[in-house]
């Protein structure tokens, strides 16, 4: 299997993946976080990339609302997703990325980086999930591959300034 070609998933802000070891999941994240689950028996795996902490508001939602926008939401996809595998959540590996800071700080408002990443702290600890690794918060954007025959998740910080070459263009 080690020499069969993977089949990629880029995720967009909202959505989940769920899969088995034929699958490699890529994303950007900026102040949205990932949680990624493995289950390292099965090599089945499970990735989110939500935007916002907490419960959508389903009264107000619009048609162009994706259903993992909100963290509640993100993480019951994966579970619900998971079990239809037959994957037991107890038994999955957790990883969490993302929560970057993109705008000047205020001393008023708690980043929403930062409250992306604590709620998914608090979601993984509620379902009894081990948490064996983290990349939270800082500056920037990230990048991910998860590849779920492994279980690896690659995970590259970009600093704000490099995102951007001496004539103010997107490199």
């Amino acid at each position: 299997m080690n020499d069969t070609k993977l089949i990629d998933i880029f995720l967009m802000p909202g959505d989940y993946f769920v899969g088995d070891a034929r699958y490699r999941v890529r994303t950007l994240l900026g102040s949205c976080v990932s949680i990624t689950l493995w289950h390292p028996a099965l090599r089945i795996g499970a990735m989110s990339h939500f935007l916002l902490p907490g419960h959508g508001r389903r009264r107000n939602a619009r048609p162009s609302d994706k259903p993992g926008m909100y963290g509640a939401e993100a993480m019951q996809l994966l579970v619900d997703g998971l079990a239809e595998h037959g994957v037991p959540l107890i038994q999955c590996q957790g990883k969490i990325f993302g929560g970057g800071a993109m705008f000047p700080r205020s001393d008023k408002v708690r980043d929403i980086g930062e409250q992306n990443g604590d709620y998914a702290r608090s979601m993984l600890q509620q379902h009894g999930v081990h948490v064996v690794s983290e990349s939270l918060f800082g500056e920037g954007h990230r990048q991910l591959i998860f590849t779920i025959r492994s279980g690896e998740v690659l995970s590259r910080q970009v600093p704000p300034e490099a995102a951007w070459n001496d004539m103010g263009a997107r490199t």
